[in-house]
């Protein structure tokens, strides 16, 4: 009896390892036992401008906290010191959390997951399971010409798949700056005949002081808001009036006619299965101090896992949340995912 008690203590121990090695690399969020909903929503960080390491523990906060989800943020990790590392593009380790979830949130740019990584991300999306994208989701990967990846068509650059995931499922890759970045701010104006809907619940105008996008949905899609180009960087300031051209070669003025910033969409994929999205050029951390976006985003997460939209969602901030400005290799270094936890 010793030997095997011995066996089952190292056992034991190794699957102890295990858990602990894993947890270090996601954090997750468990509902209040009176708000639990029984669904579970996973959050994929990984971009190098606009802080989703940020955002998206907070979107996870309030989404479990508030509304009753499950909800687990899975970071890109340098792999030598488990810190979270924005610009690491090759590394997400926990994403196998995709495999039971029921709503993925996504803000990631130009990730290159090895395939044992990737193939979570890629059987969710074949489930036909539901997809929020911020930002610079719209050109999420990219993979080498040369990479050996089975996953190269989801590239956003793709010539395979046209312009890859972004393009083909979300409804835009990357195209332009429209408004002048890091000096003219977004108000999302809400689209005429998009009052009824119930993402839009309780959501009257959006603000942002990332920039708009030019963005050219496919006819499918159903926009729910258009981005005025601003001035300056607050919700106050006029709208600008200058001209540009498109990515067409084609002049006009930058808010004739203003760009979509939100839409929705449903996509049959190649497993002949179909996924509801809801894509935002918007989303940054410091975009996510919009109570209106965050309620927009809280809307979708309830339609999208089958429960009522309330008139007015709740979206107060759980704990404190003063996001870093957004830009290249601004994030803060050292942080590790246990760093999210609630306290």
């Amino acid at each position: 009896m010793k030997p095997f008690a011995s066996l089952f203590g190292a056992v034991a121990f190794a699957a102890t390892l295990c858990v602990s090695a894993q947890a270090q690399y996601t954090v997750t969020y468990n509902p209040p036992a009176n708000l639990a909903n029984g669904k579970s929503v996973v959050l994929l960080s990984g971009d190098e401008e606009y802080r989703s390491e940020e955002g998206l523990p907070q979107l996870g906060k309030i989404l479990s906290q508030r509304h009753g989800f499950k909800c687990t943020v899975v970071f890109s990790i340098q792999s030598k010191t488990g810190e979270i590392d924005p610009n690491t593009q090759t590394n997400q380790p926990g994403i196998e959390a995709l495999d039971s979830a029921d709503l993925c949130i996504m803000l990631l740019r130009f990730r290159a997951w090895p395939d044992d990584q990737m193939k979570h991300f890629v059987n969710y999306y074949l489930a036909g399971k539901p997809i929020i994208a911020l930002r610079t989701s719209t050109h999420a990967f990219s993979y080498p010409d040369n990479s050996p990846s089975s996953y190269k068509k989801f590239s956003w650059n793709s010539r395979e798949w046209p312009q890859g995931f972004g393009k083909q499922v979300l409804g835009e890759t990357w195209v332009s700056h429209w408004g002048n970045h890091k000096h003219e701010a977004t108000l999302g104006i809400l689209e005429a005949g998009a009052e009824k809907d119930a993402l839009v619940r309780g959501v009257k105008t959006l603000f942002g002081d990332t920039d708009v996008y030019e963005a050219h949905p496919p006819a499918d899609a159903k926009i729910l808001f258009r981005g005025r180009v601003l001035k300056g960087m607050n919700k106050t300031d006029a709208p600008a009036d200058y001209r540009k051209k498109n990515s067409s070669g084609v002049e006009q003025g930058v808010n004739e006619p203003m760009q979509p910033i939100v839409w929705t969409r449903e996509f049959k994929n190649e497993a002949g299965r179909t996924n509801k999205i809801l894509t935002t050029t918007m989303g940054s951390a410091t975009d996510l101090q919009d109570e209106e976006l965050r309620r927009l985003i809280v809307n979708a997460a309830l339609s999208y896992t089958g429960k009522k939209v309330p008139k007015k969602a709740n979206v107060d901030l759980v704990g404190t949340f003063k996001p870093t400005a957004y830009g290249f290799n601004g994030f803060i270094k050292g942080v590790k995912p246990s760093d999210h936890e609630l306290k």
